[in-house]
């Protein structure tokens, strides 16, 4: 990509690399972490994207390329991504849009690939305007990500005694049990906090059944992989020791994400979740995090974890729709193939009363 000013680097940095560079980004998440994407999808099918600017680190992104051995065909997916909200400064469009241009060159152009991007921008925002200016020309039409992201999401900056007053009323009047049944909470992001906390997941599974959208067992292995500033926040809610109540949560750019949470049965006679996740607010708080995000929500399907989610009064939220972009008639057929099988068995699980 020639443009004045601008230079962009393909694959040439190492993992500290990434990890460093992820580190100046506002909008840096666990999903455009080099240990997410290597234990998810594997090291090798990993690429990286450098834009510099005058020399400077402009915008980054990481994608899973799909493809197959010796064919000029295939896909190229970017989950939200790709970064360009520098730290302590403000959206620049002009490097949005030249992300934009340089990842249809690369991996479009060059590359021969279908390439669709699941941005991390919530309808409405600052950076959802930037995201769909600099990305008019890419396709928005449904495409391997259907659903969209939704979620609550919580402001964080009111002060703490806000807060709790903005809690919905039930809720509070929980949170208040839960502080006189002499519980507390452990914080850390070692591996014998998240083994008693897939303990908690475990029980948990066992009483209710529910269909795994989730590996436990991965998220165990990119904590292990993850430098330690980029590590899942662990807390676990206890009695006199005893494990109650789990939450699993990620803060690396100026939101954080709940990602897994487990109560027992002993848990939820004693609230423990209100306790644990009123705790974690006000730990995400002291650490300067601006923004909680509830970690997606289904009212439909899961209607007790949304009753639970709303009580902590944050606003709905609904990120943009995918953008994707194809020259290759190949790389789309594939895509297309693909999402007919998709569709085939999803209707086939309908049938039995699985899905």
């Amino acid at each position: 990509m020639k443009i004045p000013g601008y230079k962009v680097e393909i694959d040439s940095v190492t993992e500290s690399d990434w990890s460093e560079l992820m580190g100046r980004f506002a909008d840096a998440n666990i999903y455009q972490t080099w240990s997410y994407g290597a234990v998810r999808w594997g090291k090798h099918n990993l690429s990286h994207m450098v834009l510099k600017r005058d020399g400077e680190v402009a915008g980054i992104a990481q994608l899973r390329i799909i493809r197959p051995a010796n064919l000029r065909m295939g896909i190229a997916y970017l989950r939200w991504g790709p970064l360009f909200q520098t730290r302590g400064k403000t959206i620049d469009p002009e490097v949005a849009k030249n992300l934009a241009a340089a990842l249809r060159e690369e991996y479009v152009g060059k590359r021969g690939l279908y390439l669709e991007i699941l941005p991390n921008a919530f309808s409405g925002s600052t950076r959802a305007d930037a995201f769909q200016a600099a990305f008019s020309q890419y396709d928005s039409e449904c495409g391997l990500s259907s659903a969209r992201y939704r979620t609550l999401v919580l402001d964080l900056e009111p002060a703490l005694d806000e807060l709790r007053k903005n809690l919905d009323k039930k809720w509070r009047n929980q949170l208040n049990a839960a502080e006189r049944n002499n519980l507390t909470v452990i914080e850390g992001e070692g591996m014998n906090e998240y083994g008693s906390f897939c303990e908690l997941y475990a029980q948990m599974w066992e009483r209710k059944k529910f269909k795994k959208t989730v590996s436990i067992e991965e998220f165990g292995r990119i904590q292990e992989s993850l430098p330690e500033n980029q590590r899942m926040r662990v807390m676990i809610c206890q009695q006199e020791g005893k494990p109650l109540a789990g939450v699993v949560c990620a803060a690396i750019g100026e939101s954080a994400i709940y990602l897994l949470g487990a109560t027992n049965e002993e848990g939820m006679k004693l609230k423990g979740a209100y306790l644990l996740h009123w705790t974690l607010i006000r730990s995400l708080r002291e650490r300067g995090v601006r923004y909680y995000d509830l970690g997606g929500i289904d009212p439909e399907a899961n209607p007790g974890v949304y009753h639970f989610k709303r009580g902590f009064s944050g606003v709905e939220a609904s990120h943009i729709g995918a953008m994707k972009t194809c020259d290759n008639s190949m790389s789309l057929a594939l895509v297309k193939t693909g999402q007919l099988l998709s569709d085939s068995w999803r209707r086939f699980q309908l049938r039995l009363g699985h899905a």
